[in-house]
């Protein structure tokens, strides 16, 4: 009897590992209904843990440092603003240069301005959920084949690895925000040295 119980304690055991181990490594990406109001608010949350604000939002100064300024919160580098000449002995020595409100950035590749990720048309108001998971996961501009790779400092290599539950979480807030209309300049690119 004492044998019989310690195999069946065993068995129960080994049950409940093997059973363990194969849902430690489970994807829990699977697609089960989720509200828009839950997918809008993990969204929020995402955009707002991950920094989106930090370079795609225009600041104005306040008491204790830059301040986003809501009505413009999400539309990236405002098209009427002028950038300070770049000084390119910076440049040169190694230095990445920010904007004062931190939405513009020079560097050896140029001159790159935030996205406006608003819902606006100027923004990504007419993109679909697929371009805007391609352009996170495989660093599209505007999530289209054969455009340009986004540029620094888009850290999309880092966002590339977000499950497809938080890309439709981000997707699906930023589509909620106010629509902010702002056409952001062009990239400036310096031209590789021969």
């Amino acid at each position: 009897m004492r044998a019989f119980i310690f195999l069946l304690l065993v068995g129960v055991c080994t049950g409940i590992i093997i059973s363990c181990g194969n849902n430690q490594y489970k994807d829990n990406t699977e697609e089960k209904p989720v509200s828009t109001d839950s997918l809008i608010k993990r969204g929020d949350y995402l955009v707002t843990a991950m920094g989106c604000d930090d370079c795609h939002s225009p600041k104005k100064m306040g008491p204790m440092g830059p301040e986003i300024i809501p009505e413009l919160r999400l539309s990236g580098f405002q098209q009427h603003n002028v950038l300070p000449p770049v000084e390119p002995s910076a440049i040169g020595n190694g230095w990445v240069l920010m904007s004062p409100d931190l939405t513009a950035a020079a560097g050896p590749w140029g001159i790159t301005y935030a996205a406006n990720i608003t819902s606006d048309s100027t923004g990504i108001g007419s993109w679909t959920e697929e371009q805007f998971k391609k352009s996170v996961k495989e660093g599209k501009s505007k999530g289209l084949e054969g455009t340009r790779p986004l540029l620094p400092p888009m850290p999309w290599q880092n966002f590339a690895r977000l499950t497809d539950l938080d890309l439709k979480s981000i997707y699906t807030f930023l589509m909620s925000t106010n629509p902010v209309k702002n056409v952001v300049p062009q990239p400036i690119l310096n031209q590789p040295k021969p």
